[in-house]
């Protein structure tokens, strides 16, 4: 399988970082900026479900490989702390890999390691047509 080219769209206009990224785990990190905020100041909960969604999803693929492309069919993420600032890390894991469907973990935390956000994916994995 081609690796993606991570640096544009999206990830760019995030301004994400892959620090890792396998067929095993992902490693995201990116810096709280005003641009990302939410109206009263702290980083977008749609930023988190933005980062646990690409992690999960880049994993996903990097294992599927060859065999198909992944689809994010269910993201929940819950937001546990309020930042305001600072670089905050995601660190992606799958928890199922079957034959039709992956289930991904991803945990975000501050430059303290503290929990700010956690998030699961379930992708569906596609055979090429």
């Amino acid at each position: 399988m081609e690796i993606p080219d991570l640096t544009g769209g999206f990830v760019a206009l995030l301004g994400l970082k892959f620090e890792e990224a396998s067929a095993d785990r992902v490693v995201i990190s990116w810096q709280v900026r005003p641009e990302l905020h939410q109206p009263f100041g702290i980083q977008h909960g749609g930023v988190y479900c933005s980062v646990v969604e690409t992690a999960a999803s880049v994993g996903g693929s990097l294992w599927l490989a060859d065999r198909g492309t992944v689809v994010g069919v269910s993201n929940q993420t819950d937001f546990l702390r309020a930042v305001r600032d600072g670089e905050l890390r995601a660190v992606g894991t799958p928890v199922h890999r079957g034959r039709s469907q992956q289930l991904w973990q991803v945990e975000i935390t501050d430059a303290d390691e503290r929990l700010v956000a956690r998030g699961q994916v379930r992708l569906q994995n596609l055979s090429p047509a």
